[in-house]
């Protein structure tokens, strides 16, 4: 065998590596996803705080589900109360900024509309939140000793990344085509609702209509003039 070591073995030592390593695994590359939907009252304002550490990465993504219009006023602001971002009238959006420390302040306004409440949803994705270095320092560790293996355990590392990160892409994907899935099924049953109710309309002005042309005719065909005796 040499200075090769058989496959059992290789097995046997990932599997071992992989126990001792697994409490931080999850932390390789740490983000923090979220999602949240909510009912904003007609002439109402709700706003969201989110506590950010230092250079790292915050996403925020919304929509407009329900609602006359399917609109909404959005307002980003920065732990010392800058506006990052401020949309009016918008279904949709997806926003990244680099963050500094301390809380973000995010907004929905729905003060423009007197009658129509909003149903919202939000999705936010927190990227870089601090606790990868150390934990990658805790695995460098194990490295000692593991030139004879065919695999390193920098490219474990890289292939473990490499699968949450496309899970975590998934899972995003799948939310929003939920969030889409909503905001359509919302759009065709309010259509649906618009057509039996225009449908209705023009079935009573038809009924009417034919009322008064069998009306007006029947009088045409009357003999007003009296009988003489």
């Amino acid at each position: 065998m040499g200075d090769k070591i058989s496959l059992p073995c290789l097995v046997l030592l990932l599997a071992t590596l992989y126990s001792v390593l697994l409490p931080g695994a999850a932390g390789f590359t740490p983000s923090l996803d979220s999602d949240f939907t909510f009912t904003l009252p007609a002439g109402q304002k709700e706003c969201f705080y989110q506590p950010m550490p230092l250079k790292a990465s915050l996403e925020i993504e919304y929509q407009v589900l329900d609602g006359a219009g399917l609109d909404i006023d959005f307002h980003l602001a920065s732990p010392e109360g800058r506006t990052l971002v401020f949309e009016q009238r918008k279904s949709d959006g997806v926003h990244t900024v680099e963050t500094e420390d301390g809380d973000y302040m995010f907004c929905f306004d729905n003060t423009f509309s007197t009658i129509s409440e909003k149903v919202i949803f939000f999705e936010l994705i927190l990227d870089n939140m601090g606790e990868q270095e150390q934990e990658q320092e805790d695995w460098k560790k194990y490295i000692t000793g593991t030139d004879m293996l065919d695999m390193k355990l920098e490219d474990i590392l890289e292939s473990i990344n490499s699968i949450k990160a496309r899970l975590s892409k998934s899972g995003h994907i799948q939310t929003l085509l939920r969030a889409f899935e909503a905001r359509d099924r919302n759009i065709q049953e309010s259509n649906f609702d618009r057509v039996n109710f225009w449908s209705m309309v023009n079935l009573v002005v038809m009924v009417v209509v034919s009322a008064i042309q069998v009306y007006m005719l029947k009088s045409l065909f009357e003999d007003k003039r009296k009988s003489r005796t």
